[in-house]
């Protein structure tokens, strides 16, 4: 028995696991980013945490929140420690398994052909038993690289979701200060348009004009003041949304600095392609998915040979309760146990097939992954650079359509001019306005954007590949 003990530690220790080790895939990647400006000097943009590329205290403030309070994020949280208790799980296979059975006879009586010392249900008796699979074909280590695979998975999707709120947050932030922006816009158009009103009535007294330009500005004056309605509609609206991102019931939000006056790095640079395997969540997340699937291949075929294990009993059994501590009454058994499937082969053949086909799809959504981040990137990059081409040459515009309607309405009250003039240039600057606060807010929501392309908040070279990342803020301390 001692020889066989040691002949199955040998070949434990000996034992390859079944099924293929993981390595991750080669995908093709371009050696740069197709839009991305030359800035091989600097570091990615994804390399500041959050809170040093969004200046707005107020704006951080409600970030902050958002990571305490937030839905999702605690339900990430909680999937997080779901996967860690099932790690444990999967750990405690390495060990024996041991189980206790106590047992009192309650009616019944002792039968002259029962086995003394051992147990039945006419005894007393208390024994331990024991089961302890070795793990001869992988299938125990396979499952545990399995579980640790899902568990970094879920962890990676946290930070996932902690990346998504930031950006998430912060977008929705600037489309409020947008439509602050033009809400007051509208107000103040409506202002100047009643004083076109005001004027045109004045002027259709004294019999200078007729109904139909008075008509005109008035309905100018309406169309801005159902415009500003809009805006206030969208204004409560994207404040209702902010505030369930924070975790809370609809209120409003308060506000740091205007659209204009937000402060982000004048240069983005997004870095290398390669980073951004190791980086960005959603593709870490999704690779670790892959590894589980390829180790569950090996817990497949694992399951298609026969099990060995140790097993043993271990008590005392008496039908005299008095007497069962007495030495005859002890029993024990130990020995090892096979178990093989037999009529249940096919099934268990079947069962690695849909494992190879679980590892097949993983990997087609791990490249596709890849894909749609590149892509993202290179969109976010291309929306940088022309939404700021745009703000410069739309400032020029808005500059050009004032100037217009000074000199417009100086003429249209000295009469020189007629409406005409004064209305197509007060539309136009109106119109003008509104598109540039649009614009203001598409290049602050690019950069936000090209910073969760990148999976901005941590750097690579303070992270060990494959790691679990750390939180991306103090904010997430409290998790």
């Amino acid at each position: 028995m001692r020889d066989l003990a040691l002949a199955m530690l040998l070949l434990l220790v000996t034992a390859c696991a079944m099924g293929p080790d993981y390595t991750r895939p080669d995908v093709s990647r371009p050696e740069a980013f197709r839009m991305a400006e030359k800035m091989e000097d600097l570091a990615s943009i994804a390399n500041l945490p959050w809170w040093e590329l969004l200046r707005d205290v107020e704006l951080q403030k409600l970030i902050g929140i958002a990571l305490q309070e937030n839905k999702d994020l605690k339900r990430a949280v909680a999937s997080v420690e779901q996967f860690q208790a099932r790690l444990l799980i999967a750990r405690m296979d390495f060990a024996p398994q041991m189980t206790s059975t106590v047992s009192t006879p309650s009616f019944g009586r002792n039968a002259s052909f029962l086995i003394s010392g051992f147990p039945n249900i006419f005894n007393y008796y208390t024994q331990g038993n024991l089961s302890w699979e070795l793990d001869i074909w992988g299938r125990i280590r396979r499952s545990n690289e399995a579980a640790r695979a899902d568990l970094l998975a879920r962890e990676w999707n946290r930070r996932a979701v902690v990346l998504q709120l930031v950006g998430g947050v912060a977008e929705a932030y600037f489309d409020l200060l947008q439509f602050n922006m033009q809400l007051e816009i509208a107000k103040r158009t409506v202002l100047a348009w009643e004083e076109s009103v005001r004027i045109g009535r004045a002027r259709l007294r004294q019999g200078v004009i007729n109904k139909l330009d008075v008509d005109q500005f008035e309905a100018e004056r309406a169309n801005a003041a159902a415009r500003a309605a809009e805006f206030e509609r969208q204004l409560v609206q994207k404040e209702n949304q902010i505030s369930v991102l924070l975790g809370r019931n609809p209120q409003t939000i308060p506000r740091g600095h205007s659209l204009t006056e937000q402060v982000l790095p004048p240069e983005v640079p997004p870095g290398l392609p390669s980073e951004l395997l190791q980086r960005r969540p959603d593709i870490v997340q999704v690779e670790q998915n892959l590894h589980a699937a390829t180790a569950r291949i090996g817990v497949a075929q694992a399951e298609r040979f026969p099990k060995i294990t140790l097993t043993g009993i271990l008590g005392v059994s008496s039908p005299q309760l008095s007497r069962l501590i007495a030495s005859e009454t002890a029993f024990g058994v130990v020995g090892p146990g096979l178990t093989s499937p037999l009529f249940n082969a096919q099934i268990l053949g079947f069962q690695q097939r849909a494992a190879e086909a679980q590892a097949r799809e993983a990997l087609a959504q791990y490249e596709q992954t890849i894909l749609i981040a590149f892509r993202e990137v290179e969109d976010a990059l291309v929306a940088v650079r022309t939404a700021r081409e745009q703000r410069e040459a739309q400032v020029q515009q808005v500059e050009a359509l004032r100037s217009a309607l000074h000199l417009a309405s100086l003429r249209y009250k000295g009469g020189l001019a007629n409406y005409l003039d004064v209305l197509v240039a007060q539309r136009n600057l109106f119109e003008a306005e509104v598109a540039l606060t649009g614009t203001h807010r598409l290049h602050l929501v690019s950069i936000v954007q090209l910073y969760k392309a990148l999976g901005g908040g941590w750097s690579p070279q303070s992270q060990a590949q494959g790691a679990a990342p750390t939180p991306a803020s103090p904010h997430e301390s409290g998790k």
